[in-house]
């Protein structure tokens, strides 16, 4: 706990408890990292709705992410499509994907694929790798927009060089099987040895699969481009 921390908590708090909106909303976001403070979901949630309720978008989101977590709040996706729907039309990226994929699945709001779409095509365009994901899903399979693999990949690429593990191994798919790109298992390899470095099941199962129909120098090849493309942090792996 930096002395700098401690610091900032002890004027947050005095402009917090004097009613200033935008320092309950750093406050609580003190708590909620554990900056200055033990961490403390409860209060962190205290400090954020006084803000939220002022109208603070960050502090919107950050009570929305509260709910749908169930930290310091009982879990309410409910509540929380609610909170992130306030901070998403103040245009919070995080919020616009959250209440995407909220609408996506059906969870606190009635399933609607054009809402999701609407949503996560402004989080994406901020940059919000999960919204990426959830968009080239959307048009890969043809939900609320018309279906198109080569959109799909596009969005897909852009969420796998963020981190987002599903994405490179739905990129991987799209490149084993030849969808909006040519196919090519070498570099579907590359992506399926990523996902699978990234701690995800299926790109394990599908590297193992696709290495059946590969030579050994096509393998060695991929594994290659793979430790390449993590040496240059995802920067023209493709």
């Amino acid at each position: 706990m930096t002395q700098d921390y401690v610091e900032a908590v002890k004027w947050y708090r005095l402009a917090a408890e004097q009613g200033d909106a935008m320092a309950q909303n750093s406050l609580g976001a003190m708590y909620f990292n554990g900056q200055g403070v033990p961490q403390d979901s409860d209060e962190a949630a205290r400090w954020y709705r006084l803000a939220a309720m002022k109208g603070v978008a960050s502090a919107q989101y950050g009570l929305g992410f509260m709910y749908e977590q169930g930290r310091g709040v009982a879990q309410d996706d409910t509540e929380a499509a609610k909170w992130y729907q306030l901070a998403a039309t103040q245009g919070i990226a995080p919020a616009q994907s959250g209440l995407g994929l909220m609408y996506q699945q059906g969870r606190g709001v009635a399933q609607d694929d054009t809402e999701s779409v609407k949503w996560l095509q402004l989080a994406a365009a901020q940059g919000e790798a999960a919204a990426q994901y959830g968009l080239g899903v959307m048009y890969e399979q043809g939900r609320g927009v018309p279906q198109d693999d080569a959109e799909a990949v596009k969005w897909y690429r852009r969420a796998a060089v963020q981190g987002v593990a599903s994405a490179r191994n739905s990129l991987g798919m799209k490149y084993g099987n030849g969808e909006g790109v040519a196919q090519d298992y070498v570099r579907a390899d590359m992506w399926f040895n990523l996902a699978s470095a990234s701690g995800d099941a299926d790109g394990t199962k599908n590297r193992d699969l696709i290495a059946a129909k590969m030579t050994p120098q096509q393998i060695a090849q991929a594994q290659r481009m793979a430790r390449d493309c993590q040496q240059r942090r995802f920067k023209g792996c493709d």
